[in-house]
């Protein structure tokens, strides 16, 4: 399934830059940054239990703000692209 993991999480003390930074590398474990603070992830249901289960439990409910929108299939024909975009999940990623 694809899914798009977005999230805000408050900076303005030391947690809060190591949450974001603790956030924001489980997310590129689960697939690539789209903008800032937005993931694309393509995971099977175990996957996205995971992950939502680890991002859970790193945010502060208080604070930060976590969203994981799971996207109909199949996302050529439903997300539409300005601009940049580098992004192709169907291809290895390589760094």
């Amino acid at each position: 399934m694809d899914v798009l993991v977005t999230y805000d999480v408050s900076t303005e003390d030391k947690a809060g830059r190591r949450r974001l930074r603790r956030v924001a590398k489980t997310c590129v474990d689960y697939g690539q940054r789209v903008q800032q603070s937005v993931f694309e992830c393509s995971v099977d249901r175990a996957q996205y239990e995971q992950l939502e289960d680890q991002l859970i439990a790193l945010i502060d409910e208080e604070s930060d703000s976590l969203r994981i929108y799971r996207l109909a299939q199949p996302t050529a024909e439903t997300v539409r692209t300005w601009g940049s975009d580098p992004l192709d999940l169907d291809e290895p990623l390589v760094l």
